[in-house]
């Protein structure tokens, strides 16, 4: 028996955000299902309007299992995680851990096949629009939670959007543009247009 899949699908408990009051809360399965769905996105951008050629499907998985160790660690809140660079760099061994217990849950003849999507090459291009569509999902939070009148996520937008705005990445520019301002429209509004 392979405990593998049953593992990923305890993301459902692992609420993110967890030092913020939500208006709704947010989970790392459904987190991980928007982030590939961005992440699929700003590739098909990249390639189809700015002619770069990203790995989409690589992109996309990488996104898919980018929480992956969490299921194990925890969703650390950002201010801690990011305190200083011991921390972050223990919390990184803590994740390459976790990974490696979760390959572990699969026949052998399968871990190869799963290792590159659960430990992504974080040097490669792919990787950046994974970390890119990571921050939208963030950013589509703080403002689906601002429109519901939750001011609680007020300094984690103008944080998350500065940092979206200083990546040099044309395909997120663009989705910004085009797609961010729906985000702020309700569905009757949607439904007009």
């Amino acid at each position: 028996m392979y405990h593998f899949f049953a593992f990923l699908d305890r993301m459902k408990y692992i609420r993110r955000w967890s030092l913020m009051r939500s208006a709704r809360d947010e989970n790392i399965m459904e987190h991980s299902q928007q982030v590939a769905m961005f992440a699929h996105a700003l590739a098909v951008i990249d390639t189809e309007i700015f002619r770069n050629a990203p790995d989409i499907q690589k992109t996309v998985l990488w996104a898919l299992y980018h929480e992956s160790a969490e299921v194990m660690t925890g969703d650390l809140p950002t201010p801690v995680k990011y305190f200083n660079g011991e921390i972050r760099g223990a919390y990184g061994k803590l994740e390459d851990l976790a990974c490696e217990k979760l390959l572990a849950m699969l026949p052998a003849e399968l871990a190869p096949a799963f290792a590159p999507c659960v430990k992504a090459d974080t040097a490669a291009y792919e990787y950046k629009l994974v970390k890119a569509a990571d921050k939208l999902s963030a950013y589509v939070k703080c403002l689906e939670e601002l429109k519901g009148g939750n001011a609680e996520f007020k300094k984690a937008k103008e944080t998350i959007e500065a940092d979206l705005r200083a990546r040099d990445l044309p395909c997120l520019r663009y989705f910004m543009e085009h797609f961010i301002p729906a985000f702020l429209l309700t569905l009757d509004e949607m439904d007009a247009l």
